[in-house]
């Protein structure tokens, strides 16, 4: 029997402890394997499965991460709601270390990537404007206010390619220009979900101050040991309103068309 789950999560290792019940499946996709074997156990009474988007043992640096094996696997287990936490830098004072972002926006300045399914001669140009799931968004933002959780409902990632950190000039640019949070890995996840017309949301985690606000504003600079220390103490609140989605999902009555995507979207 093949492995079903209608919610997905996709992050970190501190997650294999969420699902305690789970058992790991290999699954296989036309675009190779994913970062690692999917977890799939019962949370709140509901199927979930677990991905850890680097591998279990970090083998997958930004810039290397199986994005469309990752999808492709969601969907092919029937994942129809994917969340998906990750850290980032602040690129704004008011946004602080510990801070939740619920990403409405993003500004791609990753390269050679592959960003799409579609490479003829089917054509599909899926519609951009808004690239995170609304339905999902909004109930990441009601379940951080039940749960008291510092966050901002809406903000603009900045995905860079990595594996390096942003120089200052650069983060003083992205600030500048009124982005929130600079991230590695949301471009491409967030455009193959829709493509895969799996409705996702993005939960940025904030760990530090990125650089070019250090620069300018005497804060503390980032560095990798900050960011693991920010992200583990806070992984306790990032699970907690996961668990709190996942008791609300799916929604009674879905005010997205993530699931409909390339109907509207073929040539």
């Amino acid at each position: 029997m093949s492995p079903k789950a209608e919610i997905g999560i996709i992050g970190g290792s501190g997650f294999y402890e969420f699902i305690t019940d789970g058992q790991d499946y290999e699954v296989m996709t036309r675009w190779g394997r994913p970062s690692d074997k999917i977890t799939i156990g019962q949370i709140s009474g509901r199927a979930v499965a677990f991905l850890p988007r680097h591998g279990k043992n970090h083998i997958f640096p930004p810039h290397r991460v199986p994005y469309l094996a990752n999808l492709a696997a969601f969907k092919k287990i029937g994942v129809k709601y994917l969340i998906a936490p990750s850290s980032c830098g602040s690129l704004q004072a008011g946004i602080k270390p510990g801070d939740f972002v619920i990403c409405d926006q993003f500004v791609d300045r990753t390269k050679n990537r592959t960003d799409t399914y579609y490479h003829g001669p089917t054509v599909v140009h899926i519609v951009g404007a808004e690239p995170y799931c609304p339905t999902l968004r909004q109930l990441a933002i009601d379940s951080c206010r039940r749960l008291n959780i510092p966050h901002h409902p809406t903000g603009t990632a900045v995905v860079i390619n990595g594996p390096r950190f942003s120089t200052k000039q650069e983060s003083l640019y992205f600030t500048r220009m009124g982005n929130s949070v600079v991230n590695m890995t949301q471009y491409p996840e967030v455009v193959l979900a829709r493509e895969q017309e799996i409705c996702y949301v993005n939960i940025s985690l904030c760990t530090d101050y990125d650089v070019g606000l250090v620069s300018e504003q005497h804060l503390p600079p980032v560095n990798i040991q900050q960011v693991l220390s920010t992200f583990k103490s806070n992984i306790e609140r990032v699970k907690n309103l996961i668990g709190e989605m996942i008791k609300q999902l799916p929604p009674s009555k879905l005010t997205c068309d993530c699931q409909q995507t390339l109907t509207k979207s073929r040539i």
